[in-house]
């Protein structure tokens, strides 16, 4: 099993909204390295959800819930979708000075590259993350 990082926008997708639609599918990735990390995703993968720009944190972990397949909307069809499933909330979110502060997550990708919208994560980073958010 592979561990990965999605990031949005709350007011695009949040969280909250995952959990009351209860299913959902991650699509309009428009970066290749991005796309390149959908495609990597397995049925079972875990997630940390990310919400990002205004108060910028882990609040979630999600279930990928099938394999990748190509984006609806788009009429490219490199560009892929999976479908997730919330899993739980974090009790405490899990903010970007907590990933710095704490040496197993200092490395994650998300502080090297957070602009990427989907990233992986190590297990160590995952479990670290799930640690910190209680």
């Amino acid at each position: 099993m592979n561990h990965w990082l999605l990031k949005s926008e709350p007011s695009a997708y949040s969280w909250e909204r995952l959990v009351k639609e209860k299913r959902a599918r991650w699509d309009g990735i428009r970066n290749f390295q991005a796309r390149n990390n959908l495609q990597a995703m397995a049925k079972g993968d875990l997630c940390l959800f990310y919400h990002s720009g205004k108060g910028p944190a882990v609040v979630g972990i999600a279930k990928v819930m099938g394999a990748p397949y190509p984006d609806p909307s788009s009429d490219d069809p490199r560009w892929l979708a999976v479908d997730l499933a919330p899993q739980r909330a974090l009790k405490v979110p899990v903010t970007i000075a907590a990933l710095k502060d704490d040496e197993r997550t200092r490395g994650m990708a998300l502080l090297r590259q957070g602009r990427l919208s989907v990233s992986p994560v190590t297990a160590v980073e995952f479990a670290a993350v799930v640690e910190l958010g209680g």
